[in-house]
This record gives C-alpha cells, sequence and structure tokens, in this order.
C-alpha cells in the first residue's frame, strides 16, 4: 500500500468519525429545541386561567353562587379558576366589565350592557309576579272587602309597590303599564329593598305590588305571605300583552305563571297567569379567549347539579339559545361548547407547531449561513492552498536534488494540516475536501515518478505513468 493510499485512508475514517459525531449533535439540538417548544406551548396550553367575576350585591344569591362555582373549580383543579369581585350590585359590574376590570359579570338581561358584552349562561329566569289586594274590612262589617284592582287598566291613578331596588324593575313596569294602555305617570311607585317585606306589607297606600324573579323565590314567596297577612288573599294581574311585549322588547319573552305555584291551598294562583320574563345572565367581555370561555362553560353545566344542594339557584342554570339574531348575542366559546364545535388541541395550536418548525428551520439556515460566511477567510485559503500544490506539481517534475522533494512535502504536510483543520471547523464542505485530495494525489504521483528519474529507476517509472 503506497503512502497516499494510507493518508486517504485514515483521512476517510476521520471524516466518517467527525460526520457521526457532528450528526449526534445536531439530532440532540434538534431535539433538544422541539422538546422546549413542545413543552412552552403544552404548558401555556394547561396553565389554570382566573377569571375575575364582577358579582353583587354582598349576601346575594348571585354572590353565593359565584363564591360555591369558585370554590368548586378549586377543588376540582380546574383549567379555568374563579376570582369573585363584590360589587354593590349589577350596575356596578356591569361597569367593571365594561371598563376591563372583570372578564365576567352576573346581572339582568334587561340592564344597560356594555357594548362588548356577550352572554354564556343563564343564572335563571325572572318572571313578573305582578298583584293586588283587598284593603282589610273595617270592624263589625259582614260585607266582604271588594277588590279595588282587578287588571293592570285600573292601576291608573293608584300606587304600586316594587320590590328590589334597582332601577330595571321601575323600567320593566313602565314598559309594561305602556304597552298595556296605561300611562306610567298615572302610577306611582315605590321602591322596597328585599330586606324591607314587613314594611311593605304594612304600606297602607300601597294598592298592588310587583316582584321579579325565579318561582321559587322566597322573597316573592314572603311578600304575597306578607300582603295576604294585612290585606287579604291576593289578586294576580295578567299580563295580557305579553307576546307584544316580546315581540317589541327581545330582552324580554313571554311566559305563563302555573296556577298553585306560590300556595296549593288556597291556590295561588287559581290558574295560570300570563306574565313576561327576563334573563339573569353571566356575561363575558367579547374580547375574552374563545377557548377560556369554552372551558368556563364546560366546567359550569358539569359542576351546576352537584352545587345544587349547596346553592339552589344552581339548578336554575341553563344554556342560553345560540341564535346569531338575538339581542344579546353569545360569546363565540359559549356557543362553541354549546353547538359542539369546540376546536381540538390540534386544531387551536397546529398552527403554532408549524410556525415552530417553520421558525427552527429559519434559524437553521440562517445560522448555516452566517458560519458559511464566517468562514470565508478559511475556504479563501484552502483554496490559495490548492491552488499553490497544483504549481508546485510543475516544480517536483523539474527539482534537482531529494531535499528539494523533502521540502516541498514538508509544505504540502502543513497544507494538509490547515486543510483538515478547516474541514473540522466546517469551514469547507466535502466537494471541497474532494477536490484538495485530487490535488495532493497528483502531486503525490508527481514526487513518486521524479524519485523515480532521480533515481535511475526506468521500470518503476513505466509502471507508474502506465497508471
Amino acid at each position: 500500500m503506497s503512502s497516499s493510499d494510507g493518508v486517504s485512508e485514515t483521512r476517510d475514517q476521520s471524516r466518517q468519525r467527525r460526520k457521526s459525531r457532528n450528526t449526534s449533535l445536531l439530532v440532540l439540538a434538534a431535539g433538544f429545541l422541539l422538546f422546549c417548544a413542545a413543552a412552552g406551548t403544552l404548558y401555556y396550553a394547561l396553565r389554570p386561567v382566573t377569571l375575575r367575576v364582577a358579582v353583587g350585591p354582598p349576601g346575594s344569591d348571585d354572590q353565593k353562587l359565584i363564591q360555591a362555582l369558585a370554590q368548586g373549580f378549586d377543588l376540582d383543579r380546574s383549567r379555568v379558576r374563579l376570582s369573585p369581585i363584590v360589587t354593590d350590585g349589577a350596575v356596578e359590574s356591569l361597569a367593571l366589565l365594561g371598563a376591563g376590570k372583570a372578564d365576567l359579570a352576573v346581572a339582568r338581561g334587561d340592564l344597560n350592557m356594555p357594548g362588548e358584552a356577550q352572554i354564556v349562561a343563564i343564572v335563571r329566569q325572572n318572571f313578573v309576579v305582578l298583584w293586588s289586594a283587598s284593603r282589610p274590612s273595617d270592624k263589625g262589617s259582614r260585607r266582604k272587602p271588594a277588590l279595588k284592582i282587578n287588571t293592570i287598566d285600573d292601576l291608573a291613578g293608584h300606587r304600586v309597590g316594587v320590590i328590589g331596588k334597582t332601577p330595571a324593575n321601575v323600567a320593566l313596569l313602565r314598559v309594561i303599564l305602556t304597552e298595556s294602555g296605561v300611562d306610567p305617570d298615572k302610577v306611582a311607585i315605590t321602591q322596597f329593598g328585599i330586606n324591607q317585606i314587613a314594611e311593605l306589607a304594612r304600606e297602607a297606600n300601597l294598592d298592588a305590588y310587583l316582584a321579579v324573579g325565579p318561582l321559587d323565590s322566597k322573597i316573592t314567596a314572603e311578600a304575597l305571605a306578607a300582603t295576604a297577612r294585612t290585606r287579604g288573599e291576593p289578586k294576580f294581574l295578567p299580563i295580557d300583552v305579553s307576546d307584544a311585549i316580546a315581540q317589541k322588547h327581545p330582552l324580554y319573552e313571554s311566559e305563563e305563571i302555573p296556577g298553585s305555584i306560590f300556595n296549593p291551598k288556597p291556590a295561588w294562583p287559581d290558574d295560570k297567569v300570563d306574565t313576561v320574563s327576563v334573563n339573569h345572565l353571566i356575561v363575558a367581555r367579547k374580547a375574552l379567549s374563545e377557548t377560556t370561555v369554552a372551558a368556563f362553560a364546560r366546567q359550569l353545566f358539569a359542576i351546576r347539579q352537584a352545587l345544587a344542594n349547596q346553592v339552589p339557584g344552581a339548578a336554575h342554570i341553563k344554556k342560553p339559545d345560540t341564535d346569531k339574531d338575538a339581542e344579546l348575542p353569545v360569546h363565540r366559546g359559549a356557543a362553541a361548547y354549546i353547538d359542539g364545535t369546540e376546536r381540538t388541541f390540534l386544531d387551536r395550536y397546529g398552527d403554532y407547531f408549524w410556525f415552530v418548525l417553520l421558525l427552527l428551520s429559519a434559524l437553521g439556515s440562517a445560522g448555516a449561513w452566517l458560519r458559511h460566511f464566517m468562514k470565508r477567510d478559511e475556504r479563501e485559503e484552502t483554496t490559495i492552498d490548492r491552488g499553490k500544490m497544483l504549481t508546485m506539481i510543475s516544480k517536483v517534475r523539474t527539482a534537482q536534488s531529494a531535499e528539494e522533494l523533502l521540502a516541498m512535502q514538508r509544505e504540502v504536510d502543513a497544507m494538509i494540516r490547515e486543510t483538515l483543520a478547516c474541514y473540522d471547523d466546517d469551514a469547507i464542505e466535502e466537494e471541497d475536501l474532494s477536490a484538495f485530495e485530487l490535488v495532493l494525489a497528483l502531486f503525490n504521483h508527481a514526487v513518486v515518478e521524479r524519485r523515480a528519474e532521480m533515481d535511475g529507476s526506468a521500470p518503476e517509472l513505466a509502471r507508474l505513468r502506465a497508471r
């Protein structure tokens, strides 16, 4: 085996080892980057999200419900957690939502909603209960007291006691009066807090009463019982124009109060009564993430039955109608959950994975170009050395002594070391190294020929030239 063949074989083995080592390092680096990207994406997708919920007033059923939901979500280690913000009432809750200081709010649907408020769930359906009562009969009178108010038309010139301090109840009563053909300005309205039922029942100047709440509301039941004790059995006033109200005011719905719902004996009411209802809602900011709202809705409807014994109002929670023509639109996240069109993990984050892969590819290409650019001086030196070696081949053929040949071989050895160092440093590619090997082989061949000529070894020279 010639010396050039041995050098070439050793060089090939070294090259294969370097290539294997570089490939392993690249695979390891790429795997580490992909792992970090996947872990970061997974952490971002699965980390708990805390939503601020504005609810009030303190001690209300709404506040108790949200507090129970927050505790339930914490115990279940749910993806969405709740942070209640207790307010003085629904008006303040909606103001915080509109100002971006809350993510969710609990309020009636007929309040002045912020422009970006959208429905997530219906907490309950509030029914309007409107009734009148007879005054107590005078002592010694055998006549049954006559009812002063038999229909809504009779309310003109009389006074109505409204339970609840919210202005929404007064606004709703005025809508009912207007649509019934009664001038609202001819009806005096007095509001009472939900803790003023006894005062309401003792007020002798009141001729009718209005409550707005679910049909199993304790407040409505207490008000009916209290007024019955002081003013006689209630006379329920039907809202005959409920259909017209629902058509003109989409936030309200036409409903019926079932007979005996408030009392079995005597039956209160004795037959079904036409009325209107308004939904009590959980609303969210439109800008809130679709994924987050869908997760919250899923958790809410999964836990509501479990909370029914702890918070009776939880049993009333229901899904909203996803009709796009509704006065208040449903949040796209809640609609996706209700309609079963939620996007999967890959649907939501597939674009991010592709983006990461493209980014890694771009970074790799940019890194390779930068490395190639920074190694340009070494590549130029290799090219210069290759040119010098080609020039030496001509000098070898005219060399006059063995010392002269040896000096040129030593100079070429130095070039080989520099070229291999450049290859190890990734300054030159396989093609550059192959071109260098070709020139080196020509140089070695020229040296052997010249030595044979100088030694007078003609047969050896003929054999070399025949190759």
